[in-house]
């Protein structure tokens, strides 16, 4: 069993936090100073981010998004400023005042500038862990550029250590780069799903760029001509870029290969590769014409062919554009308008700044331990071919820490000799409700689990447990509230030892 919990090692997440600065970190360009094009594999997008350039590792080390070892420790915060949107996408419906789907382009309510920049310091007053906030949507960040750095503006006035970062389809990229990099933004994702104008045909209906509508592969072209220049020109500032690919089975899958070629070579940090969602309900053009997403092989097996020396990010979550909190969580009904100012009339900055003190050193130490409890337990495992897939249940800080009955997703490694690589993550449905198991929900879990040998959790009934090992699948909780790397890399070796010893 992996190192158990020392004594302190429960963060300090209830005092509030005050914001502040850190340290400036350098801004040279990651192509050409070890960024993706050069990186090993295994860093960043994959767990680690050891083989990275020092000055990548500052830009990235708390960044949720592009680091999965700091999704673990840090959130994100997206405010909805951005409402207009230049381009049609298929697989798009942008809502307002919806409170019940979790994808990109959803809001509950959309913000002005100045109130955007008052909640995200109440957010940071009851959340120490947010270390991020982004302008993505519910429309283009760029389609609404005043709106975008006005918040930027403020923010970086108000808080000045939390890190700014946009998204955007790429299409007015090339005319605000220059502001972008003044404002200090040291993070943009672009949207891009082709680099072949006829297929990018099948997937935007219309562009809307200098006053005129484009249609068909003439929209595609511009728009790939345009996000290419904006990606390039975003590298040569030494910014760095996640690329968002929406996989698309039967249109852009194979393509994306090609995709991942390209912004490779162009220098982009960082590909992640998502799923489509097609739920007919949301209204999109795909869904209501019967395009399915892919299956999590599907989308496994084209991850793992984009990867080679490129960072693959497969921890996404598809959040929403106003969503709060950890990857994977959703805290944005909490701060309301009326939350936001009762909030902001009990912040107590002295208080707010020792505890967001005290959560980072908590980090520091928790990650220093993380990875030295998993060299620890990788020393022990012999050399074999052998690979297994599990699946963990946890409530985040890299620890076996949730019931399994409480999961609405589990989180997927893939474990060998080589040590535990997280490649992915399963929705599911919940299956204790209300303190009532819900038998119903066990099928779509066993099929959202299939494929791994085992699920990782603190605690599970008598009743999932039989139904999983009925499936094939062993439920562990041997290792409740132990670090998740660790504990995997100990199961496998016992694993792989005690397959041996039953094949003699």
């Amino acid at each position: 069993m992996s190192a158990s919990l020392s004594s302190g090692s429960c963060p300090p997440g209830s005092s509030p936090v005050r914001i502040i600065p850190l340290s400036v970190v350098g801004s040279a360009n990651p192509a050409s100073a070890g960024g993706c094009a050069t990186a090993t594999k295994g860093g960043c997008g994959s767990g680690s981010s050891a083989g990275l350039p020092q000055h990548i590792r500052d830009k990235v080390h708390d960044h949720p998004c592009y680091s999965a070892e700091a999704h673990h420790h840090f959130a994100r915060m997206h405010v909805a400023v951005a409402p207009a949107c230049n381009i049609q996408c298929n697989y798009c419906n942008r809502k307002y005042d919806c409170a019940n789907e979790s994808r990109p382009g959803v809001v509950s309510e959309k913000l002005t500038p100045e109130f955007a920049a008052k909640k995200v310091l109440a957010v940071a007053a009851r959340i120490p862990q947010l270390s991020v906030v982004g302008v993505a949507g519910p429309g283009d960040a760029l389609a609404n550029p005043e709106k975008t750095f006005r918040t930027f503006d403020l923010i970086k006035a108000a808080a000045p250590d939390i890190r700014l970062c946009l998204s955007t389809n790429g299409l007015a990229l090339p005319d605000h780069v220059e502001r972008i990099k003044a404002l200090g933004v040291d993070h943009v994702t672009i949207t891009i799903n082709m680099i072949d104008p006829e297929i990018g045909a099948q997937i935007y209906p219309w562009i809307f760029f200098d006053h005129k509508r484009y249609q068909g592969v003439e929209a595609a072209r511009l728009l790939h001509e345009r996000q290419m220049r904006g990606l390039e020109m975003l590298v040569a500032e030494g910014i760095l870029v996640k690329v968002n690919s929406v996989m698309i089975p039967g249109i852009n899958d194979r393509h994306l290969v090609e995709v991942n070629e390209a912004v490779k070579s162009r220098g982009a940090f960082l590909h992640n590769i998502m799923p489509l969602i097609s739920d007919p309900a949301h209204g999109t053009h795909f869904g209501l014409a019967g395009q399915r997403g892919p299956t999590p092989a599907e989308l496994k097996a084209l991850q793992d062919a984009c990867e080679g020396d490129m960072q693959l990010m497969r921890h996404c979550r598809q959040c929403r554009a106003d969503a709060v909190g950890m990857l994977g969580e959703d805290r944005g009904a909490e701060f309301g308008s009326a939350a936001i100012d009762a909030i902001a009339a009990e912040i107590d900055a002295e208080r707010m700044n020792e505890a967001r003190s005290a959560y980072r050193s908590f980090v520091a130490r928790e990650r220093a331990d993380q990875s030295a409890a998993a060299d620890a337990a990788k020393a022990q495992v012999a050399s074999t071919g052998e690979t297994r897939l599990v699946a963990v249940a946890t409530k985040g800080s890299g620890r076996i820490n949730q019931h399994f009955g409480h999961a609405e997703e589990f989180q997927v490694y893939e474990v060998s000799a080589a040590g535990a690589k997280f490649i992915g993550h399963r929705k599911v449905s919940l299956y204790c409700r209300g303190g009532f198991e819900d038998e119903e929900a066990m099928p779509g879990i066993v099929e959202a689990l299939a494929g791994c040998a085992a699920v990782f959790v603190a605690k599970i009934g008598h009743c999932p447990r039989k139904d999983l090992a009925a499936a094939g699948i062993e439920a562990v909780e041997d290792f409740a509230h132990e670090y998740i790397e660790a504990s995997l890399i100990d199961w496998f070796a016992q694993s792989v030892a005690n397959a041996r010893t039953i094949a003699a």
